[in-house]
């Protein structure tokens, strides 16, 4: 139906922005900056939404949230807390036995060994260990397993550049072989889990719970508590690898400006692009020992993996910029 002189629509119908009249109930949605006509669904997290009469209308389906470790320290707990950590040792991201839990000796823990990957003491993931009826140690060659026998509770797969474990009790951990990791737990486990993942209560401000159960202010001291082995030394500082390494600044800039580009212009309004380009920044400076690539590739791609989890897909890679064989992935 088209608008009458003035554009002014009949009774009970309204303008539809291309020079028309539609009824209100066959008006589109919106998601993303996109728009969907009624009876189109779209996926966001976990659960299928259907546009019906100008709203969207989605299941209700508990859904896994996220702790995710990328490039140089990079964490970002279940409730969102994102923080940087240098440590070089072997530390707990998420366990479910737990200071305050009594006698429950907690049925898994996942371990992240970080090594030194630069020359100003920059260190980055590069072996995962988890633990539950059996041992599962992940690094850049074969998984290893120490496994008493009888049925595995888990399923290793592979899923494009990842590495996927999928266990039986909730938890999925996926792994590029490098220094992301991403860690998705089932809601089941709210407030029930410690470490440098966070406690998952919802609540972002007292993710910095040591392993005593205090909640801290200070990064290094929450951090810190989290080491296996009290043999290693304490991390005391952070350090400035743009400072330490000038001459790389101005290149990591340009290579990192993908981040606030228009390539990923869809995702900007979602989620906040500025420290998705800080870290890459840090991260591109830091590694001055050959992993010029590899700390630039992983920081951008933690960024589309953020906007994947809101089912924003970018496509970034190009032949000259982080490449990948698909033939190979397939």
């Amino acid at each position: 139906t088209h608008c009458v002189s003035g554009c002014v629509c009949p009774h009970n119908q309204v303008l539809d922005g291309k020079g028309g009249c539609i009824a209100p109930e066959h008006c589109p949605c919106v998601h993303n900056g996109n728009f969907y006509n009624p009876g189109e669904s779209i996926r966001v997290g976990c659960n299928n939404c259907t546009c019906r009469n100008r709203k969207w209308h989605c299941s209700q389906e508990p859904c896994l949230e996220t702790c995710s470790v990328y490039g140089d320290g990079h964490y970002t707990t279940f409730d969102g807390k994102r923080f940087d950590f240098e440590g070089d040792c072997g530390y707990v991201l998420i366990q479910n036995s737990c200071g305050q839990q009594g006698t429950n000796q907690g049925t898994f823990r996942v371990i992240t060994e970080n090594i030194p990957c630069g020359t100003t003491g920059t260190t980055c993931s590069k072996s995962i260990k988890l633990f539950m009826d059996v041992s599962i140690f992940l690094n850049n060659c074969t998984p290893g397993l120490m496994a008493p026998g009888g049925t595995m509770p888990f399923q290793i797969r592979t899923m494009g550049i990842y590495r996927v474990v999928d266990t039986s009790n909730g938890l999925i951990l996926m792994w590029d072989g490098k220094t992301s990791i991403f860690i998705k737990l089932s809601p089941s486990f709210q407030g029930h889990v410690c470490g440098l993942c966070g406690n998952y209560d919802g609540n972002g401000n007292n993710d910095f719970t040591t392993r005593s159960q205090s909640v801290v202010e200070n990064v290094l001291e929450f951090a810190n508590s989290w080491k296996v082995s009290s043999s290693c030394p304490n991390a005391n500082r952070m350090k400035d690898a743009c400072t330490a390494n000038p001459y790389r600044k101005a290149w990591a800039q340009k290579q990192c400006s993908i981040i606030t580009s228009s390539v990923f212009a869809k995702c900007h309004s979602q989620i906040e692009p500025n420290e998705y380009y800080q870290a890459c920044v840090e991260d591109a400076c830091a590694c001055d020992t050959g992993g010029d690539c590899e700390c630039f590739c992983t920081a951008v791609a933690a960024y589309a993996q953020a906007c994947n989890e809101l089912d924003i897909c970018i496509s970034w890679r190009t032949p000259s910029i982080c490449p990948l064989f698909c033939d190979y992935y397939n």
